[in-house]
């Protein structure tokens, strides 16, 4: 059998491909063979930041928490068999506390998190060839579901998430700020969701491209064009939902400018203090409200996945080999060329 590998972040910008030992079993778990894994902006930000806000790694972390692999050996009783494919669900929450008692595990006060470095020691994530992992965790897709699609479950649960903290999406004009994978995943769901006007801002060209694919009917780059939306502004603004993706102090206060009173704007990128023109947010009556993670909407977005109701395929710009990491990591931070880089652990 080939060597397990593993990607592992030592220090901002030192990731290493390193040999990894056997894994080893755990109850309740299933040996998985890892296909892909993609890289998410909090992979991102540990890779350039060596983490962000509070959260710092302070010792060698395995990233990744969006992958899909094959069942290589599953408990009696699971469900699962072996050459199945899953989707891996990063999020385990106790069980116990206050928060998953009230079914709200998302908040869990003990959760753990894969490729997360907020618990010492830190969580491990998928970013290497086989790992054992809980059943629960494990979701199966059906036959004919491809590896690339399955490891896109997780951020489409992110942001179905999001958009269950907004109203009906139908006959509604939205506004979606940044153009990264959340940007362009959330605009594919407002295609399906019946919104009358999704229009996208970003300043980077391709990712704007991309998010045309996915289904905006105006991309609109806010650097080279930055009154384009003068329309959107009259009559104290004409948005209804703005799903704010990018957490640029700019993006938020553009979005505030266009939307009309009493309209929601959904907080889903994630930055540190910024100002914000509470004149407009007060007088206009907005509903801001933040979202994080997700709770059964990873199941509902692998079902989605599955079912092939959602094509997250545009979105996925690059393939490398895992072996490839750090140049993957460099490629997936350059919005000029990229949206979702995935890791190949197949190749």
């Amino acid at each position: 059998m080939a060597q397990e590998i593993a990607c592992r972040l030592h220090a901002a910008h030192d990731l290493r491909i390193e040999p990894l030992a056997e894994p080893q079993p755990a109850e309740g778990a299933a040996l998985v063979r890892v296909l892909r894994g993609g890289i998410c902006g909090s992979d991102l930000h540990y890779y350039h930041d060596g983490g962000f806000g509070p959260v710092r790694v302070r010792q060698p972390i395995v990233l990744g928490h969006e992958a899909a692999g094959v069942v290589e050996a599953a408990p009696e009783g699971s469900g699962l068999v072996p050459g199945q494919l899953v989707a891996l669900s990063p999020s385990r929450p106790c069980g116990e506390c206050d928060y998953c008692r009230a079914g709200a595990q998302r908040h869990c006060l003990a959760m753990r998190f894969s490729g997360s470095a907020m618990r010492l020691p830190h969580e491990d994530g998928f970013f290497r060839n086989r790992l054992y992992h809980p059943v629960g965790q494990c979701l199966p897709l059906p036959e004919g579901a491809s590896a690339q699609a399955a490891a896109g479950a997780e951020p489409l649960a992110v942001c179905l998430h999001a958009l269950s903290m907004a109203p009906d999406l139908s006959g509604q004009r939205v506004l979606i700020t940044g153009a990264g994978p959340i940007g362009a995943i959330c605009t594919a769901l407002a295609r399906l969701r019946g919104a009358a006007e999704v229009v996208v801002t970003d300043v980077q060209d391709f990712t704007l491209g991309i998010a045309g694919r996915m289904g905006a009917d105006r991309a609109v780059n806010v650097a080279e064009q930055p009154d384009a939306l003068a329309d959107l502004a009259e009559g104290k603004g004409q948005v209804d939902v703005v799903l704010e993706c990018s957490a640029n102090p700019h993006a938020i206060a553009q979005a505030i400018g266009l939307a009309r009173p009493q309209a929601t704007m959904v907080q889903i990128g994630v930055g540190g203090t910024l100002p914000l023109p509470l004149n407009l947010i007060v007088a206009k009556e907005l509903r801001l409200v933040g979202t994080h993670r997700f709770d059964r909407e990873f199941a509902e977005a692998v079902r989605m996945i599955g079912a092939g109701q959602i094509d997250l395929s545009p979105m996925v710009t690059q393939v490398l080999p895992a072996a490839e990491a750090q140049r993957a990591f460099d490629l997936a931070g350059d919005r000029a060329q990229a949206v979702k880089v995935q890791l190949d652990f197949g190749a």
